[in-house]
């Protein structure tokens, strides 16, 4: 592990730290900080030549900061003579524009795999893309973790019986049918219609929920109206509680007097894939930490091992 380094933007230090207390080892010094016309300036302070490194950077709110900060910083280690460096990206973020599904819109996910690659990334490890084929976006490696092992192993714990598995939507089937599987649970799909981008009108509930533990999972909550909409309707639909897994809590705009108003939701488990503010923090908001995960991934990845047994 002497060829190991991990460096860290802005965006996640208590992630970073938490992935270094897992792999025993010190986080590498990194000056980020912007000019005073907001231009971000990077020094490594670190000797990295031949190393093998990893930088711990979702690209979360702010995205546009924290995707400068890491095209900047696989810059710099790139001319220091780094020997390998991996982006690690918990949260990918623009994974939501991956295609055009209008007239005269740009396919973003593309242009920013294009900007990490052209950058000097040598390899990508992600978690829950919130489409799988942004993989193929990449002309270098990628490896893709899922949640659903620490997720499903903490909703396991909460030893609730009659459990149903909900997708909010039709693309979440195959994650549904995941946590399904694993939990010995059944499957419920809620048929929605979109008004917006923002905002989706629930329709119909495929599958039996009436005196269920009902549990929604998804990748990403962002405002919450669409997950607070599928909580009403299996709450309408005679279910007995209604609990939620996300791995990225975005969390953005009005979700918090979306989470707050929403009482039939007894709680929400997201990951630390993105850092959750105090002003975020709800007592049914909890967060279970992918830490230990991402640290065994690098290890792996470090030592040329599988990370196949990971993906589960």
């Amino acid at each position: 592990m002497d060829k190991l380094a991990i460096f860290s933007g802005n965006a996640h230090l208590e992630l970073a730290n938490n992935i270094c207390k897992s792999l025993k080892i010190k986080l590498s010094g990194v000056l980020v900080s912007k000019f005073s016309e907001g231009e971000i300036r990077v020094k490594i302070e670190d000797n990295v030549r031949g190393k093998d490194v990893f930088i711990i950077q979702p690209t979360c709110s702010p995205p546009n900061d924290n995707l400068m900060e890491l095209l900047i910083m696989i810059d710099a280690l790139k001319r220091a003579s780094s020997q390998r460096i991996t982006a690690v990206i918990p949260y990918f973020g623009y994974a939501r524009q991956d295609r055009k599904d209008q007239p005269r819109v740009p396919i973003t996910a593309k242009l920013v795999a294009n900007l990490l690659t052209t950058a000097g990334a040598n390899r990508i490890l992600t978690m829950d893309l919130h489409a799988g084929q942004i993989q193929g976006f990449f002309d270098i490696p990628m490896d893709h973790l899922f949640a659903i092992g620490v997720l499903g192993e903490h909703l396991a714990k909460l030893k609730l019986s009659d459990v149903v598995i909900v997708s909010p939507d039709v693309g979440g089937i195959k994650m549904a049918r995941a946590y399904a599987k694993r939990l010995g649970a059944g499957l419920a799909i809620i048929d929605k219609r979109r008004l917006s981008p923002e905002k989706a009108e629930a329709m119909h509930i495929l599958g039996e929920v009436t005196d269920k533990n009902a549990i929604i999972v998804d990748d990403l909550v962002a405002t919450g109206g669409s997950l607070m909409e599928a909580v009403v309707t299996l709450k309408k639909a005679n279910a007995k509680t209604v609990r939620a897994a996300i791995t990225h809590g975005v969390l953005s705009g009005n979700a918090m007097e979306n989470v707050d108003r929403c009482k039939e939701l007894e709680e929400i488990f997201i990951t630390d894939s993105i850092p959750l503010p105090d002003h975020k923090k709800h007592p049914r908001i909890k967060v279970i930490t992918v830490a230990d995960l991402l640290a065994e991934a690098i290890k792996r990845i470090h030592k040329e091992e599988s990370v196949s047994c990971l993906f589960d």
